[in-house]
């Protein structure tokens, strides 16, 4: 096996039942108390120290290429500069679960000073995100990275096909404004039914920000030229959906991770279907965000505290605990060949590649 095998519990507002405690040999409960009780406190100041630098090393590298204006740096650039707008996300990412601080209107501020940026609506991905982790590992009610069925596959274009099997580095942008395979509305619009009628004007702030970002954008091109978009902003901005995309996909992307539908799903259960990697030197420029068991089982605990709880919880996961031993190159090239769909029947199924197709 090349990982060890993991388990998830989300949220901290969760109820067991007996279902929890027939199928697994540990409740929520056990789990939260062998975590230090201060792994559930965030530290505004310490989320503020992890924003400002990252916004200050985003500052200063801009500055440098500014400086250096070649274009032997310019790729060197590119690759910093998209890797710390995937850090930004993530320090958003926090403020979406509420756990960058104990106040609702700082995390909303700083998730769009994260996000905006980066052309990310921060309510709109927040509510959708905050689907995903309700919905961990349902087939029929996951947000993101789901699989397709082996009919719905039959049934795609080549072009969707594409889309969802050859480009998934690319396609988080196209996930904001269609949503994935099957499921319909936009990220920017508040019609859409991922939203309650009491989100309206949330998601409809976060949209004018991204407007407004877009507009800078596009006055910076008006009195700069399309080339110093380019080279400033655009490509850097692809490499950030490249980090986004492919360590989204691999958080929950794996030929033996088990997906549920019906009765066989329940919140405890399918929170166990995601996996930790190690980015090596990257894990720490990304606030962790690799360390995503713990994560799925206390949502609302920091980044920064995310290895404490899973050195904790560990012993009492025993095998339900997923750890990937394999590269992360190696980990996308394997999913990215046996990761296609899964069988239209079953309560608990796994994923296939088109080699298993029966015609």
């Amino acid at each position: 096996m090349p990982f060890e095998l993991v388990s998830s519990v989300e949220n901290l507002g969760s109820k067991e039942t007996s279902q929890d405690r027939a199928s697994l040999p540990f409740t929520l409960a056990e789990l939260k108390a062998a975590i230090p009780a201060e792994c559930f406190q965030p530290s505004t100041w310490r989320s503020l120290a992890y924003f400002f630098l990252d916004i200050g090393i985003i500052s200063l590298l801009y500055v440098v290429a500014s400086a250096i204006d070649s274009w032997w740096f310019f790729p060197i650039f590119w690759v910093m500069q998209g890797t710390m707008f995937w850090a930004l996300f993530v320090v958003g990412h926090d403020c979406g679960h509420r756990s960058f601080s104990k106040y609702k209107w700082l995390n909303n501020l700083v998730g769009h000073l994260a996000h905006t940026p980066i052309l990310v609506p921060f309510h709109g991905w927040r509510i959708s995100h905050r689907t995903h982790h309700n919905n961990t590992g349902n087939i029929d009610t996951d947000e993101s990275w789901y699989p397709v069925t082996e009919a719905t596959y039959r049934q795609m274009a080549w072009y969707e096909k594409l889309l969802r099997f050859q480009l998934i580095l690319f396609l988080y942008p196209l996930y904001l404004f269609k949503r994935s395979p099957g499921k319909q509305g936009s990220h920017f619009l508040p019609s859409s039914n991922l939203f309650r009628p009491s989100e309206k004007w949330d998601v409809i702030t976060s949209t004018i920000c991204c407007g407004l970002m877009i507009a800078f954008l596009g006055g910076l091109t008006y009195l700069y030229g399309w080339m110093f978009l380019l080279k400033y902003y655009l490509v850097p901005y692809v490499i950030f959906v490249i980090w986004l995309d492919l360590v989204t996909f691999l958080h929950h992307t794996e030929p033996d991770i088990p997906w549920y539908r019906g009765e066989e799903w329940y919140f405890l259960r399918g929170a166990l279907s995601t996996i930790d990697r190690d980015y090596g030197w990257i894990n720490p420029i990304h606030h962790d965000i690799g360390t995503h068991v713990a994560h799925h089982i206390f949502l609302n605990m920091p980044h920064y505290h995310l290895r404490t709880a899973t050195e904790a919880i560990k012993p009492i996961l025993g095998n339900y605990y997923r750890k990937s031993q394999v590269s992360i190159l190696r980990a996308l090239w394997q999913s990215y060949k046996s990761c296609y769909f899964v069988s239209d029947t079953g309560g608990v199924v796994y994923y296939q590649s088109p080699k298993e197709l029966k015609d």
